[in-house]
């Protein structure tokens, strides 16, 4: 994935839904799982799914 950096103004929105349409599947999960190490990191949590066990 090629990291790049982009500063636009507020008032220059462009559509954010246009860009991801032209990213693939596999870049766009890629692009999911750095946001989520990114806000594990930010939080103090360990990543990773929660593993939960409950007798009943």
């Amino acid at each position: 994935m090629d990291k790049t950096v982009k500063i636009i103004g507020l008032h220059d929105k462009q559509s954010d839904r246009a860009y991801w349409m032209t990213k693939t599947p596999q870049e766009r999960l890629a692009a999911v799982a750095v946001l989520r190490e990114q806000y594990a990191r930010l939080k103090g949590i360990q990543p990773g799914l929660q593993r939960v066990c409950k007798q009943n």
